[in-house]
């Protein structure tokens, strides 16, 4: 290794005393946090300036502040020296290989698959999931996602996209707003106030045209998670249109009814997304497979 090279890479204890006394603002806190004493610090900070020939800190009586070049690079190593730590855990735990991270849609992880999920944990207790809440598209390596389900077409960019199911869309409202705005046929619900999915903006252009009746959208009030969207519904403020089987509680109970009994399929459909470098990894095929038998075990409940 040539000596520009011994510069470029610092050793963990310079960089995990740097880390530390960039968030806590002084070479005694930072003491404290590492067990070791306050020289001990301000050696390993010494010697990590004078490697990289750079000033990282203003000292002053109060205590030390960073420099213009030490906030940039105390950004990029608090990352990796969470990173390190993070790795180290997981060697220690021998459980890297085991790990699965999925993102999840909220509300249909809470109600459709939260439900399923101790079915997989008693066939594969070896695997450990983290979950993350995702509505959008994000960049699986950025941040360390392994599969995700995704509402939408299958055209996510680098990825496989699995079909999963369909989903199938009524008007539905509150007794309350419906005792108040009668609904005998679609068209009572043009002038309406329509309850709307920011990731839907069509959905009821094209609920209406599934009936001949030609509309523009209402640009009426709009949610990301369809939890809101049925709160907002059971609220009185509105009509919209909801996925039937995530709203089987609400319409058991009556909170919510069908506006009009006209059920269409959406046009967007589930999937399950795994970048083209996951679809082997163990804990995503495990998962895969699990899902898509769930997937099937519904379908033909539905069916029956």
């Amino acid at each position: 290794m040539s000596m520009t090279q011994r510069r470029l890479l610092p050793s963990t204890a310079a960089l995990a005393a740097f880390d530390s006394v960039a968030r806590l603002g002084s070479f005694s806190a930072a003491a404290d946090e590492l067990s070791l004493t306050q020289g001990a610090i301000s050696r390993q900070i010494a010697i990590l300036e004078e490697q990289l020939g750079v000033r990282l800190f203003h000292r002053n009586g109060r205590g030390v502040v960073l420099t213009e070049t030490g906030k940039t690079y105390a950004e990029g190593v608090a990352e990796v020296v969470r990173k390190i730590r993070l790795l180290s855990l997981e060697a220690m735990s021998n459980s890297a290989g085991n790990r699965l991270s999925l993102a999840i849609l909220p509300t249909f992880g809470t109600r459709w698959l939260m439900p399923r999920i101790p079915d997989f944990v008693a066939k594969n207790p070896k695997v450990i999931i983290n979950f993350a809440t995702r509505i959008r598209r994000f960049d699986f390596e950025a941040e360390e996602i392994d599969a995700a389900i995704h509402i939408g077409q299958p055209d996510w960019p680098g990825a496989d996209c699995q079909f999963l199911m369909h989903e199938d869309v009524i008007p539905v409202a509150s007794p309350e707003f419906l005792a108040r705005n009668p609904v005998l046929r679609p068209e009572d619900m043009i002038n309406l106030p329509r309850v709307e999915m920011a990731s839907r903006p069509g959905a009821w252009e094209h609920w209406f045209g599934s009936l001949g009746v030609d509309i523009k959208s209402s640009g009426g009030m709009r949610f990301e998670q369809f939890s809101n969207v049925a709160q907002a519904c059971i609220a009185g403020l509105g009509v919209a249109l909801m996925p039937v089987f995530l709203i089987e509680a609400e319409l058991a109970s009556g909170q919510l009814v069908k506006a009009y009994d006209h059920r269409v399929r959406s046009q967007s459909a589930y999937y399950l997304v795994r970048p083209l470098a996951k679809v082997s990894y163990p804990p995503v095929k495990a998962f895969s497979d699990w899902l898509i038998g769930q997937v099937r075990t519904f379908e033909a409940e539905r069916q029956q």
